[in-house]
């Protein structure tokens, strides 16, 4: 868990601020060789020395405990919520936050992946298409072209990072244009984020996207998308989400009705988004999808780099 967000955090002073995730202190760690803090979630674990962000100077991790003299001293610092217009003292904020918020919290993802969960598939799948037919029986009655529409629905936000682009999913369990009735299609969304102003534009980095086999088997159906650049579905977001674009084909129908299938379990099925910031190639993209979802991801980074010296 990265530190605190808030919509004033970039007015507070910087010593209250983690240098490794960009947010507010969460259980501030100082590192006593070179002074400056960071938040305990953000230390790397089972290491020999922490080298510090900031500075680079390493601290023994033997050396190194929560500064609570600092944290009683950031109790009484403004704080605007991110999700709402509260506004009142850190030391309220947590509160705030549980009281108000836990439901956005789980949600929330700082680095350009995301594993969406579905749950009542079955039960979403026969409400669309009711909907669809209903909307097909307006269509012929009206001669509305308008009537006929696909039902879909959207994934919680993601963050590319804590300053990053903001994004999310759309899914039509029922498939969407000509893939009605044939497949699922599953589609990414730039969202209007925080901090658009001094991010790149056009988007143009890969997106993949992996439905989970959640059997030992491990067969994941991945499948990637380069976006066109031209588009204005990656052009900096005007209203609150850009049209969506993405794999319209993206799993055939009939693989995720068959009884038995792997893919969806408990009447569930778990949808990756990862957007490559790296460029990986297909094939190292595959092995990094096939890690332990449940490993952190600086942990996740050792073997992924490993595989790729062993490749080249």
């Amino acid at each position: 868990m990265v530190g605190f967000d808030a919509k004033n955090k970039n007015t507070l002073d910087k010593k209250f601020i983690c240098p490794t995730c960009s947010m507010i202190l969460r259980d501030p760690i100082q590192l006593t060789n070179c002074g400056h803090r960071t938040c305990q979630s953000c230390l790397p674990e089972n290491i020999l020395t922490v080298q510090c962000s900031q500075c680079q100077i390493e601290t023994s991790p033997n050396n190194i405990k929560i500064d609570r003299a600092f944290l009683n001293g950031m109790q009484s610092i403004p704080i605007d919520c991110c999700y709402c217009e509260w506004n009142n003292i850190f030391g309220n904020y947590q509160v705030h936050i549980d009281q108000y918020h836990s439901n956005t919290l789980q949600h929330v993802s700082y680095d350009g992946t995301y594993v969406w969960k579905i749950t009542n598939v079955q039960e979403k799948i026969s409400q669309f298409v009711f909907v669809f037919h209903v909307y097909m029986s307006l269509y012929l009655y009206l001669g509305d072209a308008q009537s006929e529409r696909q039902i879909s629905i959207y994934s919680p936000p993601f963050y590319s990072s804590p300053t990053g682009y903001k994004m999310c999913m759309r899914l039509y369990l029922n498939g969407n244009g000509n893939a009605r009735r044939t497949h699922m299609s599953l589609f990414f969304v730039l969202m209007r984020g925080s901090y658009d102003a001094i991010l790149k534009f056009p988007f143009n980095y890969k997106v993949t996207f992996c439905l989970y086999d959640q059997t030992p088997h491990q067969r994941h159906i991945i499948d990637s998308f380069r976006p066109d650049t031209k588009s204005n579905s990656f052009q900096r977001p005007r209203s609150e989400m850009n049209i969506a674009s993405g794999i319209p084909e993206f799993v055939p129908l009939a693989m995720i009705q068959q009884e038995g299938n792997p893919y969806v379990r408990d009447d569930t099925m778990f949808i990756r988004a990862m957007v490559d910031f790296n460029n990986m190639e297909n094939a190292l993209l595959r092995y990094a999808l096939n890690l332990d979802p449940g490993l952190p991801n600086h942990v996740k980074q050792v073997p992924i780099q490993r595989e790729l010296e062993r490749r080249v």
